[in-house]
């Protein structure tokens, strides 16, 4: 009897994922893919669905065959060989091409994303106006309005998440300072923001909560974070945090625990779904 593989990690399942999408954006079948690496159509669709480790050398003519640049290639051939190694997202620096996010095809993964922002809106629940103008303001530490652009273009892809028939559940909870931060000197901006955040309220998609200046103080002010949980059992639920030049991806029992603690204590204090929704339309009407 062949020994039993161990589940794959999360890094696995989501550059196979990747894999996926890039053989399908440059419109090939997998037997067409199967053909290139002469090995069977099994064979590709084991290494997108993740149920073998990914061969190095069959992902490099994967890549070249797709039509992935050079330096891109490199990119992903070196995540590929991290995430054969169990836990590599541990402390995971985020160093990942401008056409691949982990990030995101965690949030396509997830069957529940819960996230903790003291600064802004959460890219998916942006307008473009209100995501352009934080982009302007240097956030994501690149110059250009082509750059600014590209950017807002991949944010607005990114909402298409929310249309799906089976959309992740999404639950935010906003620091009061999100409502009170301008980000343009177009008083519309703001405006037509928190009418869009109102619309996801009102959706049953998206639970909203904001934790109000009168509550005080809560353990979740230090940094912006996010907890992913998959349908999939094997799957160990991820947070994601960020820092000034990078990311962490983590998946240790313990520091998997805090976040999730600081979350349900933000549950309990942060104003109700309704009080909420109040909150917003007094900070709308006061554009």
């Amino acid at each position: 009897m062949s020994e039993r593989r161990p589940a794959p990690t999360v890094g696995q399942v989501v550059l196979g994922k990747r894999l996926q999408e890039l053989r399908e954006a440059a419109g090939l079948r997998r037997e067409q893919a199967a053909r290139v690496l002469r090995v069977a159509p099994a064979t590709v669709r084991r290494m997108e669905m993740a149920e073998v480790s990914l061969k190095i050398p069959y992902v490099q003519v994967l890549l070249e065959t797709y039509g992935v640049p050079g330096d891109e290639a490199g990119a992903f051939v070196t995540l590929a060989e991290e995430a054969n190694e169990p836990g590599w997202w541990q402390r995971f620096h985020d160093v990942l091409p401008d056409w691949f996010s982990l990030y995101v095809s965690l949030e396509g993964a997830a069957g529940m994303i819960r996230s903790y922002e003291p600064h802004f809106v959460p890219g998916l629940l942006q307008t473009e106006d209100y995501a352009r103008a934080v982009l302007e303001a240097g956030t994501i530490g690149q110059d250009g309005p082509e750059t600014v652009e590209r950017h807002v273009s991949l944010r607005m892809t990114r909402q298409k998440l929310l249309q799906d028939p089976n959309p992740p559940r999404l639950w935010v909870i906003m620091d009061e300072t999100v409502l009170v931060r301008p980000v343009s000197e177009h008083a519309s901006v703001m405006r037509e923001q928190l009418e869009r955040l109102l619309e996801f309220a009102d959706s049953g998609r998206v639970t909203l909560q904001v934790a109000e200046f009168a509550a005080g103080p809560h353990p979740g002010t230090y940094a912006p974070f996010s907890l992913f949980r998959f349908t999939e059992p094997e799957l160990p639920d991820m947070v994601f945090t960020e820092y000034l030049t990078g990311a962490l991806y983590l998946d240790s029992r313990e520091e998997v625990s805090a976040h999730l603690e600081v979350l349900d204590h933000l549950t309990a204090h942060a104003a109700s779904v309704q009080r909420t929704k109040d909150i917003l339309r007094e900070y709308r009407d006061r554009q």
